[in-house]
């Protein structure tokens, strides 16, 4: 892979607006040896059959990793020639801000997560695609702990996005390409 392509790439939409199937297709079609940082967490049975479901849709060819806390030592060591999902840092977010109860720090931790592993991804030249959900353009929530999940997922996306090399804005599978 050349430093001049999008190596770090922000996939931002709804819920089911295709933003996981792109960031798949994106790391095949590119023939890069494929890595699925999964974020979410099997809290109950529907969660356990959905993230059942997609790992039977990415099919064996596709190395899972379990990384609902941030990434630490779990990667490899050299990702060079991979493509790597990240799906997707909303569940992080939620994760982290559960289990810390305090938004800054939930926000900082997540924050040195992603720079140590946009760091890597510059020092080891592979393709990083972060899933992202946009959460700001629906209904305000109703309670307060919505309000403040769906403000810091906003402040986290606008962070991302000026982190990172190309940002994908995806409605009913149709992406537009907005950095």
């Amino acid at each position: 892979m050349s430093k001049n392509t999008e190596g770090s790439v922000l996939l931002l939409g709804g819920a089911r607006s295709g933003k996981s199937r792109m960031a798949l297709r994106m790391v095949e079609e590119r023939n890069l040896r494929p890595l699925y940082c999964a974020t979410g967490l099997p809290t109950d049975a529907e969660m356990e059959e959905r993230i059942a479901r997609h790992r039977q849709e990415r099919g064996e060819r596709w190395q899972t990793l379990e990384t609902p806390f941030g990434f630490g030592e779990v990667l490899p060591r050299n990702l060079r020639g991979w493509g790597v999902v990240v799906d997707c840092v909303t569940f992080l977010l939620a994760n982290l801000l559960f289990r810390e109860r305090d938004a800054n720090r939930a926000f900082g931790l997540l924050q040195a997560e992603f720079t140590a592993l946009l760091r890597k991804r510059k020092e080891e030249d592979f393709l990083l695609l972060l899933v992202s959900n946009e959460v700001g353009m629906g209904v305000v929530p109703a309670y307060p702990e919505g309000r403040l999940f769906r403000d810091l997922q906003g402040r986290v996306n606008q962070w991302l996005a000026q982190e990172v090399d190309a940002v994908y804005f995806l409605v009913a599978g149709i992406p537009w390409k907005l950095k």
